[in-house]
C-alpha cells in the first residue's frame, strides 16, 4: 500500500539511514535527525532542533526548496486520527509568522501519529 498510498498525497515514515548522508549538509554542529517522512519526492525531516520541509520542485526535480522550522516558532499543532474508513492521520501546525493557516501534512494510516505528536510535543515545550 505504500505507492498507492503516496500517490493519495500521504506520507509514509523512512528509515533515517537512508537519508542522513544526504542531508548532513543542512545539519547544525551537534542536531541529528530523528524522522523522516516521504511524500512522492518530497521528505519532512524531524531533528532534535527543527523540522526541515524538502519541497522537489518541477518535473526534473533539479530545484528544490528547503524550509526550516525552529520547534520554538511551531505554536501549536493538532492531529487527526485515521477513522475505519479513513486511509489516513492528519498533522496541522502552525507557525509563528507565517499567517493563520496551517500547515497541513497527511500520512498513512500505517503511521503511529501518536509518536509523531509525541516527539513535536517534546520539542515544542522545552
Amino acid at each position: 500500500m505504500g505507492f498507492f498510498s503516496e500517490m493519495l498525497g500521504n506520507a509514509s515514515e523512512i528509515n533515517i539511514d537512508e537519508i542522513r548522508e544526504d542531508y548532513a549538509k543542512f545539519l547544525a554542529p551537534g542536531e541529528r535527525i530523528e524522522h523522516a517522512y516521504r511524500l512522492i519526492r518530497d521528505l519532512f525531516i524531524f531533528t532534535d532542533k527543527r523540522l526541515i520541509l524538502v519541497d522537489v520542485q518541477g518535473l526534473t526535480g533539479k530545484k528544490t526548496e528547503y524550509l526550516s522550522i525552529p520547534y520554538k516558532s511551531i505554536t501549536h499543532f493538532s492531529i487527526e486520527t485515521a477513522g475505519h474508513f479513513d486511509l489516513d492521520a492528519e498533522l496541522k501546525i502552525w507557525i509563528s509568522g507565517m499567517g493563520t493557516e496551517p500547515l497541513c501534512k497527511r500520512f498513512n494510516k500505517s503511521l503511529n501519529i501518536y509518536a509523531l505528536q509525541q516527539l513535536l510535543a517534546q520539542y515544542i515545550l522545552i
